[in-house]
């Protein structure tokens, strides 16, 4: 495999080197520094922002099948990368060949999910309230709206997903499938996986005769860049997914702007895992090893990793603690993930309320750390708010509890999460549904006997959370509500007919379903 050395930015259609400071991303497998790239600053984002700014209004024009056929095309260019863009993924990340393509299978899936959604049209929710001329009173207007594109989008790749929710991710294709411009700024842990994207990107812009400023990628290290990008008051909105950290500095950043706009940052999750009594007498071993291998898997570095397992007091800890011994140790995707999950680790080994039960932060090398588990009493655990805070890493934190009393106790204590999961098959047990309410208001998704990592991406999917989980809980980052983020409805009152949008237009051209007068139809109007 040839693995790209190019870490270049691409700004209105032209590839170029950032005029900053100098990076490099990391290979953590051969802990080695790959070829250095140079950082974007204010004039390369004034550029970035004036041609995505003039694209805009281009791109809010284009009809559903010409985006259609857009995200078709950059689908396609994707995969024509070959296996330059797999071999390049796994020297930045560490990530395996097999993970790193089936990722690249979801990234070009989601594009063309999307593809298919902005094609029927449906999407964007036109309404149809017709007038009542002689309605007493008052007379009721024609009212019509529909959801249309924001504006430019600002949106963050993120580290533990290169492809899928990297520079052309599902924020990407969420946002472009709305009809808006992007500004992307990459991970500085991949900028060569990164510049391979803008590669596909800049070959379907040109096919498609699409505007230059449709995409840019700013590459950069550190926060003024990505700062400086969600302050610009061209971009509309933001996509980011990350650390708590870094999502609540980005929100602040956009609530203080003069106009303040929308960030949808995906951040910090634990991820509860409820085992009940009927699982620690019936299969706790298998549960135990299936959980085993969902903490392991991927070192860790899922968005949906179960960093939480409350039970009740047993055996279950040490089947469980077995059999995650017994699971390979990954890479951590940078240096500055491992210190900061080696620094985490050995902040609550020093707990004295904490019991180590396999693992712990003395691996020599902190790129491939050991699988950990830890063990607390449900009454230090609801005492210590700290526990809460996700490690990011192949680390879990079991709650043992001595009622099922303490386990409701130990849920009411969560705060937001992506996920959280019971394992049982006492469906009639009455400490089941109060325990699944309280779950539901703290978790964006509730599993049943299963496990969190792993995300189907399908229109029912629910990739959010309350805070600090995600930033807006009612959205979604996976799945095709995910446009939803990106776009404004708009309303037209008496508008004669051949003004309206053609989605809202009396005949229906676009022959979508539409709600016309508070009931679904595909009929066209007659007046």
């Amino acid at each position: 495999m040839t693995i790209s050395s190019d870490t270049s930015s691409y700004i209105a259609g032209n590839f170029l080197a950032g005029a900053g400071n100098s990076f490099h991303a990391w290979d953590p497998v051969n802990n080695l520094a790959l070829a250095s790239c140079g950082s974007c600053g204010t004039e390369e984002l004034q550029k970035a922002a004036h041609a995505a700014q003039s694209a805009a209004p281009v791109l809010a024009k284009k009809s559903g099948q010409q985006i259609a056929e857009f995200l078709q095309t950059l689908a396609t260019e994707i995969e024509n990368l070959g296996e330059q863009l797999i071999a390049t993924g796994m020297a930045e990340s560490g990530l395996p060949e097999a993970r790193l393509q089936g990722e690249r299978g979801r990234t070009c899936g989601q594009i063309r999910a999307f593809a298919e959604l902005v094609q029927d049209g449906s999407w964007v929710q036109a309404s149809i309230d017709t007038a009542i001329a002689d309605r007493q009173p008052l007379p009721k207007p024609d009212i019509r709206s529909q959801l249309t594109a924001l504006g430019p989008v600002a949106v963050f790749g993120a580290s533990n997903f290169p492809f899928a929710f990297g520079s052309l991710g599902g924020d990407s294709a969420a946002a472009l499938a709305a009809g808006n411009p992007i500004i992307v700024k990459g991970h500085p842990s991949h900028p060569a996986t990164s510049t391979l994207f803008a590669q596909a990107m800049d070959k379907a812009i040109r096919s498609c005769d699409f505007p230059s400023g449709t995409f840019a990628l700013l590459q950069g290290d550190g926060h003024q860049l990505g700062g400086d990008l969600v302050a610009h008051p061209s971009v509309k909105a933001v996509g980011f997914t990350g650390s708590v950290a870094g999502g609540r500095a980005l929100m602040d950043i956009a609530a203080k702007r003069p106009e303040p706009i929308p960030v949808y940052a995906e951040m910090g999750s634990i991820n509860p895992v409820f085992i009940m009594p009927d699982v620690l007498q019936n299969n706790s071993d298998s549960v135990a090893a299936g959980l085993a291998a969902s903490i392991a898997m991927g070192a860790g570095q899922f968005c949906t990793s179960p960093g939480l397992i409350v039970t009740l007091a047993g055996d279950f800890a040490e089947q469980t603690s077995k059999h995650l011994a017994q699971q390979a140790r990954g890479h951590m995707l940078n240096p500055g993930i491992a210190n900061a999950f080696k620094q985490s680790v050995a902040t609550r080994c020093e707990d004295q309320d904490i019991e180590l039960l396999t693992g712990g932060a003395g691996a020599e090398n902190p790129l491939q750390p050991e699988n950990s588990l830890m063990k607390v009493s449900a009454k230090n655990f609801i005492a210590k708010p700290e526990l809460l805070e996700e490690i990011f890493g192949p680390v879990s934190l079991l709650v043992e509890c001595q009622n099922i009393k303490e386990m409701q106790d130990v849920a009411e204590a969560m705060e937001g999460n992506l996920t959280a999961t019971i394992h049982t098959q006492a469906y009639d047990q009455p400490e089941l549904k109060p325990l699944l309410e309280q779950l539901s208001k703290v978790a964006g998704r509730v599993l049943f006997n299963g496990y969190p990592t792993g995300v189907e991406v399908c229109p029912s999917m629910q990739h959010g959370g309350p805070y600090p989980a995600s930033s807006a809980p009612a959205t979604t980052s996976v799945g095709a509500a995910a446009i939803f983020r990106f776009t404004s409805r708009h309303a037209f009152q008496n508008c004669p007919d051949s003004l309206l949008p053609a989605a809202l237009q009396n005949a229906n051209p676009l022959n979508i379903w539409r709600q016309l007068n508070g009931q679904p139809s595909q009929a066209a109007i007659t007046q």
